[in-house]
């Protein structure tokens, strides 16, 4: 029995040699973002390292992800991506790295709902109306996206197929520029998650329309979702993830997932989640991995369907 219980032993033992870089490939303010830094300090007492931060934006998310599956798979680089992990093996080519083989799957952790905002004196005055200008001036109207192939760009393309309109994609680095863009008037709409654009609805810096979600969100319960207006069973949302890179030992991965659940446990945690109406999991590795080919396969015929693009 004593033998038995060596390997979970030698496991819960496991603890990255040095600091370890968790790399979010956009700039600051989007979800990931958001995740990781309420993440960072907790999974920092828990592995015994300090865990840092460090933003590798652009590209559709492609240049932070290289830099973590180029790194060794020692645990000390992890990566906090967003939904695009499930979208770009079918939208980027020659990158130098398959997104399907270039890394380990550790812990689906958060959910977050995005809405659709304009700014406060923008003439787009509903949702309704967004649609009817957009089926009136077919490629006018533009909205920002966090990059190619993020939630954000597939959310409005999912739209756009469901709604039968054509609207112009203007990506940025990411969530934050992307708001910044909305704000600034520089395109008529965007996507964006509760994590960067609840409290500016709440303060009127933005407009909400329309909430991407199945249900509403509880930090803006008089925003309408998208299924209530016209389209049932629309449901498009961020979720955010850590990997490491490929071969990363299973020892390594139970502890990473294990810092994870813990920093889902911490009050100051969920509170903050809470209040942003965003849903923490916590996937367990393996149910996260098949989960992921799950989501591969569908997005694939996504892409396909709606002839979504990198461009």
């Amino acid at each position: 029995m004593a033998g038995l219980a060596l390997p979970s032993l030698a496991r819960a033992q496991w603890a990255p040699p040095r600091q370890v870089r968790l790399v979010v490939p956009f700039t600051p303010g989007g979800g990931a973002d958001t995740t990781a830094r309420l993440f960072a300090p907790v999974m920092s007492s828990i592995l015994g390292q300090p865990v840092v931060v460090e933003n590798r934006g652009g590209a559709g998310g492609t240049i932070g992800a290289a830099e973590v599956a180029r790194a060794a798979p020692d645990g000390t680089t992890l990566l906090c991506d967003a939904a695009n992990q499930a979208v770009a093996p079918f939208i980027f080519r020659n990158l130098g790295f398959d997104y399907i083989t270039a890394f380990t799957p550790i812990s689906r952790v958060t959910v977050y709902p995005m809405i659709v905002v304009v700014k406060p004196d923008s003439p787009l005055q509903s949702f309704a109306g967004l649609i009817e200008r957009a089926k009136a001036q077919p490629g006018r109207l533009t909205y920002s996206s966090s990059g190619n192939a993020v939630s954000n760009h597939i959310a409005a393309a999912v739209l756009a197929k469901r709604a039968g309109i054509e609207l112009t994609h203007v990506p940025y680095r990411g969530g934050g520029p992307a708001l910044q863009a909305v704000l600034a008037g520089d395109v008529d709409f965007g996507f964006a998650t509760v994590a960067s654009a609840a409290g500016l609805a709440q303060q009127g810096s933005v407009r909400a329309l329309a909430a991407s979600s199945a249900a509403r969100i509880p930090a803006l319960p008089e925003v309408p979702t998208i299924a209530e207006l016209g389209y049932p069973g629309y449901d498009q949302t961020e979720w955010n993830a850590f990997y490491g890179p490929a071969g990363l030992p299973a020892a390594a991965v139970e502890r990473v997932h294990a810092a994870c659940v813990a920093a889902l446990a911490e009050p100051g945690v969920q509170q903050r989640l809470a209040t942003l109406g965003a849903i923490g999991l916590g996937t367990p590795p393996a149910d996260f991995t098949a989960w992921l080919g799950r989501e591969r396969g569908q997005m694939q015929a996504l892409v396909r369907e709606a002839n979504i693009s990198a461009d």
